[in-house]
Parts: structure tokens; C-alpha cells; sequence
């Protein structure tokens, strides 16, 4: 009797034990910058745009309750690191999305790589994480430096823009990008002829401008991203580059965000790309205006990418029945995609999403019937013209 009373005690226990760890929360880990340059692309919005899929999803999956954790990594890579590897070895955190910055979100996947955890590249740009720095848990599912170069070069190269001048951030975007832009330059037929980096969070690009002006270069590419860009884009309209009738400025990795900030007064007529439009559809339309509701702005390209890809991981556990990210990570790149921010897209062998880009034109003032009223489209440049080809890929994982 006494045996059977401490076997169904032991019975009970064991079945207490499973059920907490069953209920235990599934973890969603946002890491960005949400206080410094690249706020307004990542910051509390990409939070936002997380806790809007989790709520579309229904707040739940394989009957665990879903939360989000967010960190400010302050455009630290080694904060990044400490951050995210406390979250898998403490928290247990199964995911890991946005980690705005190119040099962070090497630094991430590699963690994530080691910890075998997803992480969801929806703000990292630089091509070299789909290239040699690839990993198998690693999805980049925004464009990368080469997709938004070869957006960017193909238009103004056809347009006689064939001698370059780039201003490049000194960190790894700033480095990708200009790798890209000469490859792309030099296979058309052109010349990149002269450049500049500068540091990041950079106050001035005076004399940046005046290198550029005087270089005499067709087209002068903006190779950074957030405050630097929007910085970059003010001074180059201060030395009148941007009306200028012989040279073109373009920036390769421009945000609504930063066209809102400058204003359509000094912006119109310049030619970016991007991923998503808030006001291309009504798909797109219905969770822009649901963000704005929440935050007072249009959603950035990055935060649509956040909303997208964590639901669609969301999917993959469902499907899975599991958050093991082997098994996940098999899902994900079995999916086909189509939804508000990615258009006919799929996950590649290398870990990059393939989707359907954009390029734009800023409005004049007069064009603009609203606020965030900014781009007209001018192409749809679909995702299997964008990209670099497979058979060009340096990943390790395509040629096994």
C-alpha cells in the first residue's frame, strides 16, 4: 500500500514537473537600438511591431503563453553579445529578432549559432550574413547591402551614372555596401573613382561633401544608415548636391523614417529602395495604420520585417511542434511566403529571404496629400532579380 501511495506521489510529481515546463513561457528576445542613431528604425517600434504579431497570433503557441523581452544593445556589439547570451543560458529565450546594426547582428548569429537558437535578421544588412558568415539558424529576412545596391546602381547606371563617389559608415554595412556598389559598378562597365568612411554617429559631413563635390563623380552614394543618413542627406542638400544638374546624390539604405525627419521640401525626386510602403495596399495599409494607432508613425521596412518574421516563426513552432531550431529553422525554409511585408518569398539554402523589393521616389510637398504621404512606386523589382544569384553565394551551407 505504502508502495503504490509513493509511486502515485512519484506519478504526480513527475506529471507536475511536465506540465510546468510545458506551460513555460515560449521567450521572443528584441534586441536594438533604443536610445542612439538607429532608434526610429528599430527602437520601441520594432517592440512594437513583436507584440503586435504575438497578439495576431493569439498569444500563445503549443499551449505556452508567449513573451517578448527587449534590450538596448546602444550599437555595442559586445553589449549585443552579453545581452543575448544571457537570454539563451538564463532566460531561455527561444528567438531572437531585429539586432539593428551590422556589426551586432554578426555578433548575434554567431551566439545563436553556438547556442543553436533562431535569430531573426530583420535589421542587419551586410550581405556577409548570408555569405561566409552564414549560419544555419540564421534567417535574413530584410534586404541585404547587395540587393540594395543593385537597386540602386541599376537605375542611375542606366541613366549615364557611370563614375561613383561613396560615403561609407566605418563599420561592417558601410564596408558591404561599398564592396557591393564596386562590383556592381565595375561588372556594368563603370568606375567607383574615390570614397570616405567616417565614424558612426558622425555630427558633421561637411567636409565629407566637399570631397565628393569636388571628386566630380556622377553619382555619390550615401553607403550608412539612420541619424548618419539623415545627417549626410541635410548637408548634402546645404551644398546644393541634391538640386545639383551633374551630379546625383542616392542613398543605398534610406528609412521613411529618415525621409520624414529631412522633409519632402529638400527630399523629393530621390530615387531609394526599400522592401515595404506603408500605403502600398490594403494589406499593407491595415497593420500601418493598426502600428500608427500605437506609436504616432508609419512603420519602417524594419518593423513590418519584425511583425512579418516573427510571425511566420510563430507558424513554424505551430507547424513543428517544438521550438527546436533545427527542426524550426527546416520549416521555415520549407514555407512559401506572401504576406504584408514579404511578396512572393521564400528562405534560400543560404539563409537569406527572397522577396519582392521596391524602388521609389520621394514626393514633392505638393504631391503629398498627408503626413507619411512620401514615396510613389516606380518598379517592382521581383526578389529573384534582386538578390546575388545561389551560384555566387560563398556560404558554407549552399555547397554541401
Amino acid at each position: 500500500m505504502r508502495a503504490n501511495l509513493a509511486m502515485a506521489m512519484m506519478l504526480a510529481g513527475t506529471m507536475a514537473g511536465l506540465s510546468a515546463r510545458a506551460a513555460e513561457p515560449l521567450r521572443i528576445g528584441v534586441v536594438g537600438d533604443m536610445s542612439s542613431l538607429y532608434e526610429a528604425v528599430s527602437g520601441p517600434g520594432a517592440v512594437t511591431a513583436v507584440r503586435m504579431a504575438v497578439e495576431d497570433f493569439g498569444g500563445s503557441v503549443l499551449d505556452r503563453p508567449i513573451e517578448v523581452l527587449s534590450a538596448d544593445h546602444q550599437n555595442k556589439p559586445d553589449i549585443a553579445a552579453g545581452i543575448v547570451r544571457k537570454w539563451y543560458d538564463l532566460d531561455h529565450v527561444s528567438v531572437v529578432a531585429d539586432v539593428v546594426g551590422s556589426a551586432s547582428s554578426l555578433a548575434v548569429s554567431d551566439i545563436s549559432r553556438d547556442r543553436g537558437r533562431i535569430m531573426l535578421a530583420t535589421n542587419g544588412a551586410t550581405s556577409e550574413l548570408n555569405g561566409k558568415s552564414c549560419s544555419p539558424f540564421t534567417i535574413q529576412y530584410r534586404s541585404d547591402t547587395y540587393a540594395e545596391a543593385k537597386a540602386t546602381t541599376r537605375g542611375l547606371l542606366a541613366a549615364g551614372g557611370d563614375t561613383w563617389f561613396t560615403i561609407a559608415a566605418d563599420y561592417a554595412l558601410g564596408f558591404s555596401l561599398e564592396n557591393d556598389i564596386k562590383t556592381l559598378v565595375t561588372a556594368a562597365g563603370g568606375k567607383v573613382i574615390g570614397g570616405l568612411r567616417h565614424p558612426i554617429n558622425n555630427p558633421d559631413f561637411s567636409s565629407y561633401m566637399l570631397a565628393a563635390q569636388a571628386s566630380g563623380a556622377k553619382v555619390i552614394a550615401l553607403a550608412n544608415a539612420g541619424g548618419d543618413m539623415i545627417n549626410s542627406l541635410k548637408s548634402a542638400a546645404e551644398f546644393g548636391l541634391l538640386d545639383s544638374k551633374t551630379q546625383k546624390v542616392t542613398g543605398l539604405l534610406v528609412f521613411i523614417s529618415d525621409v520624414q525627419a529631412v522633409g519632402l521640401p529638400t527630399l523629393h525626386g530621390l530615387v531609394l529602395e526599400t522592401d515595404f510602403y506603408w500605403d502600398m495596399d490594403e494589406r499593407t495599409r491595415d497593420f500601418s495604420e493598426r502600428f500608427f494607432k500605437r506609436t504616432g508613425r508609419m512603420p519602417t521596412m524594419s518593423h513590418a520585417a519584425n511583425y512579418s518574421a516573427v510571425t511566420n516563426y510563430l507558424k513554424a513552432v505551430r507547424q513543428s511542434g517544438t521550438d527546436d531550431a533545427t527542426t524550426v529553422a527546416a520549416a521555415l525554409h520549407a514555407m512559401k511566403i506572401d504576406d504584408m511585408f514579404a511578396r512572393n518569398a521564400y528562405i534560400r539554402p543560404d539563409g537569406l529571404l527572397i522577396h519582392d523589393l521596391y524602388l521609389v521616389q520621394v514626393k514633392s510637398p505638393a504631391e503629398s496629400h498627408r503626413a507619411w504621404d512620401n514615396y510613389k512606386i516606380l518598379t517592382r523589382i521581383p526578389g529573384d532579380e534582386a538578390y546575388r544569384p545561389l551560384a555566387e553565394s560563398v556560404c558554407p551551407l549552399v555547397h554541401h
